[in-house]
């Protein structure tokens, strides 16, 4: 089995969409309804709150997350990283910190409140 992707559903997608294409440095293909953004892991989607629940037909509301859920990703340099998301106004959680697994990270909230991860692997 082989993970697909992730879609956040969202308020409002071109606001979430364009954090995105700023921290991940890369495009966006879609609409203010529906956008995807390729990663070199699985890709990354956004989806109108409104638009989602009339296509599933039935509330989000009555099925939103715990905030349990941290959408990580893989850097080359977390410090270069948590340098150029400063710049950006990035609003951060934790500062760059290495952990007893092995991997040094850093995290931060989009625009919607979700956690984003940036880590590498401890040389």
């Amino acid at each position: 089995m082989k993970l697909l992707g992730n879609t956040l559903i969202t308020e409002d997608v071109p606001r979430l969409s364009l954090f995105y294409q700023n921290i991940l440095q890369t495009t966006a293909e879609g609409d203010d309804i529906h956008v995807e953004l390729k990663t070199q892991g699985a890709s990354l989607s956004f989806y109108a709150r409104r638009a989602a629940e009339r296509d599933m037909a039935f509330d989000f509301s009555t099925h939103w997350g715990t905030g349990s859920v941290t959408l990580n990703f893989n850097v080359d340099d977390v410090d270069a990283e948590y340098a150029r998301l400063q710049a950006l106004g990035v609003a951060f959680i934790t500062q760059p910190k290495t952990y007893p697994w092995g991997n040094r990270a850093v995290h931060f909230w989009d625009p919607d409140g979700n956690v984003v991860g940036f880590s590498a692997r401890c040389k």
